[in-house]
């Protein structure tokens, strides 16, 4: 986390080991998603009655990047409907386990939004024309439509003889992100008829 959490406690006492579970809880959240940014926590007894039965709202904002804050807070009633005689610890425990499952979901989006971008950019072909070879070396240069030059390397040929490629043989391609920049993937010679 790159943010320290904050725990704070409004109109009722805090004490160690409420402090300490809700600890336990940040770091089982961090588990599931560890880019977290921050993690705030906020014990409000907003209410009081004479028996003293109505517990605490635990409000939970996690940060993540590149998203809006996710807000987990439930009011006295869900406790009541659950619980028999709700107290801190209950309150505790309902808050990060509806911040648990809404981070889990969180984090699936995300990684099935990702795998639809691979797959996307998998379905995105391109053609293009082989613009530079170096004879005993195992790479090339293949000119985009745009008139960029993208590198590839012998093991991204899919169909076709690398051996055998000429300056200007057409090919299609999948540009992918190298670690110096975009290159050719998955290059293709067109089958001749």
């Amino acid at each position: 986390m790159q943010i320290q959490p904050e725990i704070s406690f409004h109109n009722c006492e805090g004490s160690a080991s409420a402090e300490d579970i809700i600890q336990d809880h940040i770091d089982r959240l961090e588990r599931i998603y560890e880019h977290m940014t921050t993690c705030r926590v906020r014990v409000d007894q907003r209410n009081q009655n004479s028996s003293d039965t109505i517990p605490p709202v635990v409000h939970i904002e996690i940060s993540v990047p590149g998203h809006k804050d996710i807000v987990i807070a439930h009011e006295p009633d869900h406790l009541q409907r659950k619980f028999q005689a709700p107290d801190l610890h209950n309150a505790i425990n309902e808050a990060f386990r509806i911040a648990e499952r809404r981070l889990s979901k969180f984090k699936d989006k995300r990684t099935d939004h990702g795998t639809a971008d691979m797959r996307h950019e998998a379905a995105q072909e391109f053609h293009g024309q082989i613009a530079e070879l170096t004879p005993g070396e195992d790479f090339g240069f293949l000119m985009t439509k745009e008139g960029a030059l993208l590198y590839f390397h012998r093991n991204s040929m899919l169909s076709g003889d690398f051996d055998r490629l000429h300056r200007g043989d057409e090919v299609s391609y999948v540009e992918a992100m190298g670690d110096n920049g975009p290159t050719a993937s998955k290059v293709r010679v067109p089958e001749r008829a």
